[in-house]
């Protein structure tokens, strides 16, 4: 089977955009634990990219999308956005947490964000009035006129050379 690229509407090609980010972000995790970063180096940069983009994100979907539509797919997705969450909080408040925790962690999100993207996205697309999502894309475009930098300074993702 062939990854070929989804052609996203208009609508809602911000918030693929983010997920672009949200990609990058599981692979940075992941990177860093092939590379067998300290623990709380990992969780300080899923902290921060929590902080100034995943957690705003799920709400701008929440509030925009998946609260307009009375759904199982828009529940899924609700319910993913919480659990996320939960597991994020989990990694913050317990001391003996393991790499797998970080991992499944990412791969959550990942699977999370290809199910946006592949199945709840297009569904949208094809049930929501043209209204709203002309009234998201506009909020969206102007939420996102400087697109999201992921400026966080600590980059134990890329592989250190042996000093």
């Amino acid at each position: 089977m062939e990854n070929k690229p989804i052609k996203r509407s208009k609508y809602l090609v911000a918030l693929s955009s983010d997920h672009h980010f949200g990609l990058l972000f599981c692979s940075k995790i992941k990177s860093g634990l092939d590379n067998n970063v300290e623990l709380n180096r990992i969780e300080t940069y899923i902290n921060y990219f929590a902080e100034h983009h995943l957690k705003a994100h799920f709400n701008q979907e929440d509030e925009l999308l998946f609260n307009k539509i009375d759904d199982g797919l828009c529940y899924q997705a609700k319910a993913e956005h919480r659990m996320l969450i939960e597991r994020l909080n989990r990694l913050n408040y317990y001391e003996n947490e393991e790499a797998r925790d970080y991992t499944l962690f990412a791969e959550l999100l990942i699977k999370h964000i290809r199910f946006e993207e592949r199945i709840l996205f297009p569904h949208l697309e094809n049930v929501m009035p043209l209204s709203i999502l002309h009234n998201v894309c506009g909020f969206l475009t102007q939420q996102h006129q400087v697109p999201f930098n992921d400026n966080y300074p600590d980059e134990f993702w890329k592989k250190q050379a042996n000093a």
